[in-house]
């Protein structure tokens, strides 16, 4: 019974993909095709832009290269299969391969989320600190922020994989989608998932909820200190309210 049981073990999954019409996957593949040639061509622009510019080597277009890696490399972890899977009728991944896909997915997709809260930090510090903005950002705290990103994508990863790797998988291996998708892929389980699942979605729910609560924060600050700084400035480069009043009065004598 044991060996049978080992010899059940899944070692790869079927992908049913978008579609089953062969002539809608070919439309498919071409909208997907552009859409993904778009996204390496606009975020490769600008990290080459970035790199070859000696302009723009500072802290805030040094982010935003890193957020433009980070992004192409988040679509090109399930984007290529998906396209090869378009113009094939033979969608199998293993299971290491399915594993890794949701490793990398999860790693970028999370480091995107942070680095997006570094922009926003940083643009806070251009803002209350610009007097110190190039001293308080330097090398050394850009490549941290960097490293920031990477580990907390990495833990955020790692904490689901390992919830994965602690399920049985035997029989089941039908995956309705076009890609490894972590919810579909506990559903095929061979055991109760609800606190698995339970527990996941509050990770990631959490993660989003945090870091959205953290944009929202600090991009409202800075909003409103820029606000402010529009405000005072209306007011500077208006005369006080007697000075009208006086040039007022030394125009109509003028008149008279």
């Amino acid at each position: 019974m044991e060996q049978q049981n080992l010899s059940s073990i899944v070692t790869e999954f079927v992908l049913l993909g978008l579609t089953q019409n062969a002539e809608l996957q070919q439309c498919l593949f071409v909208v997907f095709f552009i859409v993904y040639l778009t996204t390496w061509l606009g975020n490769f622009t600008i990290i080459t832009t970035v790199i070859t510019s000696c302009r723009l080597h500072t802290p805030m277009y040094f982010l935003l290269a890193i957020l433009a890696f980070l992004d192409v490399s988040d679509s090109s972890v399930n984007a290529p299969k998906l396209l090869l899977d378009l113009l094939s009728q033979h969608r199998t991944t293993s299971f290491n391969e399915c594993i890794l896909q949701m490793l990398f997915f999860h790693f970028f997709a999370g480091a995107v989320v942070v680095a997006l809260v570094m922009i926003a930090a940083d643009r806070y510090v251009a803002i209350y600190k610009s007097l110190c903005y190039l001293t308080i950002m330097n090398h050394v705290v850009c490549m941290g922020l960097v490293a920031g990103a990477c580990l907390g994508g990495l833990a955020h990863a790692a904490v689901q994989i390992a919830l994965i790797f602690q399920l049985p998988f035997y029989g089941p291996n039908i995956l309705d989608n076009f890609y490894c998708d972590i919810p579909q892929v506990i559903k095929l389980a061979c055991m109760d998932t609800y606190l698995v699942k339970l527990l996941m979605v509050s990770i990631c729910g959490m993660l989003v909820i945090v870091m959205f609560i953290i944009l929202l924060i600090s991009y409202t600050i800075v909003f409103v200190k820029i606000k402010t700084h529009v405000t005072d400035g209306k007011y500077k480069a208006l005369p006080p309210a007697p000075c009208l009043s006086m040039n007022f009065v030394l125009v109509s004598k003028f008149q008279t």
